[in-house]
């Protein structure tokens, strides 16, 4: 297993990265779950989109995309956009860490088989995105 952060298009660094390897690490072993090799991407709200429209044809800026490339162990490339964290953190009124982590493990709990197109789905990953924060 290796957990790697890069950047792209954009300055910025995860500080405390070794408390978020072993906070993700603690979220894969609750859920019972197998990582590989899952690397996160940081970068800003256009090359997002760059990402989402040649990669799944939707023309719209979105906080993450999660494209899982294996199921055992577990193997994805993660994007985030800084961009929207930042503005999802002030739209909810919580701290940018926060909604780092949110976002962080939202992508993970999707590769865990967690979905978020129904109601139903969305309040129970947002229980469990809830209960991964608490649990750094």
């Amino acid at each position: 297993m290796e957990i790697q952060f890069f950047q792209e298009d954009i300055d910025f660094i995860l500080d405390n990265q070794d408390l978020y390897l072993a906070w993700i690490d603690r979220l894969a072993s609750h859920h019972q779950k197998i990582l590989g090799d899952i690397n996160y991407i940081f970068c800003s709200d256009e090359h997002i989109l760059k990402v989402n429209r040649e990669h799944l044809n939707h023309d719209y800026y979105t906080d993450i995309i999660t494209f899982p490339l294996n199921d055992d162990p577990i193997t994805s490339d993660i994007f985030i956009s800084v961009d929207r964290v930042k503005d999802n953190a002030s739209q909810e009124d919580a701290s940018f860490d926060d909604e780092l982590k949110r976002v962080m493990a939202h992508g993970l709990l999707h590769l865990f088989g967690y979905g978020d197109k129904s109601d139903a789905e969305a309040q129970t990953m947002r229980q469990e995105e809830d209960r991964a924060i608490a649990m750094f």
